[in-house]
């Protein structure tokens, strides 16, 4: 699998939250449902706060009632983009998050399921080889949707990692 690892500095998570529950595959209604929630004012308040990489709308999850293994229970998803700024909007919830490692998986397809069948392969093949471990803290990814290919994607997924 194509990885890179990069240190991140501390940072928020800015944007709208909804428990929703766990699903490996497939579109997740209640994750399509919190999006268009989203209103006009929020995506200002979001893009006036980016200002890290990814400079993307991120699909971050934590908080899952059971292992990430496990498709049982419920998480947390929140739909925003990462900030140093210490500027708030009560439009917005946000998350902290330490300074950390990352482990950075490209991957581009299908969507939704190159994106999905690439966090299965994360756990099933790169982690046992990797010399890292999962740590807790938010995982986040972002999709960009290929226009001249119609439910084709390219995606990056971003798991919080420590060496072991």
């Amino acid at each position: 699998m194509e990885c890179r690892i990069k240190k991140m500095p501390a940072f928020k998570l800015a944007g709208v939250t909804k428990r929703v529950p766990m699903q490996f595959e497939g579109v997740n209604q209640e994750i399509v449902s919190l999006a268009q929630s989203i209103t006009a004012e929020q995506r200002e308040a979001m893009h006036r706060l980016q200002n890290i990489e990814p400079r993307e709308i991120v699909n971050a999850s934590f908080d899952a009632d059971a292992n990430f293994l496990k498709e049982d229970g419920y998480l947390t998803h929140l739909i925003g983009v990462l900030t140093s700024e210490d500027e708030t909007s009560p439009l917005l919830e946000y998350v902290p998050v330490e300074a950390m490692s990352w482990a950075v998986f490209p991957c581009e397809g299908p969507f939704p399921s190159a994106l999905q069948d690439t966090m299965a392969r994360i756990y099933s093949e790169w982690l046992p080889v990797s010399g890292y471990e999962v740590i807790n803290a938010p995982s986040f990814s972002f999709t960009r949707m290929d226009q001249g290919k119609p439910g084709y994607a390219y995606s990056e997924v971003w798991t919080p990692v420590k060496a072991r």
